[in-house]
């Protein structure tokens, strides 16, 4: 296990993305960010919830400057992400933000890529790289394995484990519900400030950020993400099988770094419990200098070069 230290003494809030690029994807037209040489080795960058693509606003330049094609895409429910048909059903189960990825690597007319994210979006790269490991040449995961299962979530935790996912339990009721619809901004900051307590984000960073919270879709891909975790809602029976696939907790042979801040406030396992799921190459990084959840955004030069590095393994 490496411990690499960061400097976090002034918030970053400068950095931007050229002119956003939408394309059909699957069930979705998806809003992305593109930075790098078209014919560059892809990576792909997830976010998480409450952010957006802004995490790797400093990331991508450092990646594409090194000659790499990089697509930040904002997961359904956030930013100019939108669902093609209002039929479709707002649905953040695990499978299928898996299946967003892919479709888009197939809009694109991307065969293989490197593929890294934190929060939901390192749960969806994990679910690609076990499901689709022809599909992904690295992987570079914050807080490591965490792919899940209705079934293991029906285990109860420690209290002070419990008690960490508050939000979550808050979310299954209909409060909850009507409480993030009115404050979405009010609780995305108190996540923001709960999960990285060490990090001095100013306002402006928050707002560039929570703007893509404005999303018809965002509430209902958010509550129906958590309430499914706990099988208060159901999936949809397209992604039955993955789910089953997934629900063994399958390993991922791909190359991996995972990483972890020394001062993340949101609930996360410890390295050490999921080291064994990563069955190929592997390296665990932890970074310092009070770097929390949102490592991507507090640890930049940390992040890009964990792409950088597994790439070569």
């Amino acid at each position: 296990m490496n411990t690499e230290k960061e400097s976090m003494t002034e918030p970053r809030t400068n950095t931007s993305f050229a002119a956003l690029k939408q394309i059909n994807a699957g069930v979705l037209s998806i809003g992305y960010a593109e930075a790098g040489p078209v014919g560059g080795p892809a990576v792909i960058l997830l976010h998480g919830w409450p952010y957006d693509i802004h995490s790797f606003a400093e990331v991508t330049p450092v990646l594409a400057s090194r000659g790499y094609r990089v697509i930040v895409p904002y997961l359904r429910g956030y930013g100019t992400t939108r669902f093609l048909a209002d039929a479709t059903p707002r649905n953040g189960q695990q499978a299928a933000l898996g299946v967003d990825t892919i479709a888009l690597m197939d809009a694109l007319g991307i065969g293989e890529a490197i593929i890294g994210g934190f929060d939901w979006g390192a749960r969806s790269a994990d679910v690609v790289a076990a499901l689709w490991p022809d599909r992904c040449k690295a992987l570079v995961s914050v807080s490591g394995y965490l792919i899940g299962s209705q079934a293991a979530n029906k285990a109860p935790l420690p209290p002070r484990a419990e008690y960490a996912w508050w939000y979550q339990y808050y979310f299954a009721t209909e409060r909850g519900r009507a409480g993030y619809e009115r404050y979405r901004r009010d609780f995305s900051k108190l996540i923001w400030q709960l999960a990285s307590p060490k990090w001095a984000f100013d306002d402006a960073t928050f707002a560039r950020s929570a703007a893509a919270f404005d999303n018809p879709d965002h509430v209902a891909i958010v509550i129906h993400n958590y309430r499914w975790r706990i099988a208060l809602a159901p999936g949809e029976p397209q992604y039955d099988d993955l789910e089953q696939r997934l629900a063994d907790a399958p390993a991922i042979a791909i190359p991996t770094i995972s990483l972890e801040g020394d001062a993340n406030g949101a609930p996360h396992p410890e390295p050490d419990a999921y080291a064994s799921k990563f069955s190929g190459k592997y390296m665990h990084r932890t970074i310092s200098g009070g770097v929390g959840h949102n490592l991507p955004q507090e640890a930049p030069q940390a992040f890009a070069q964990a792409i950088v590095d597994v790439d070569s393994f």
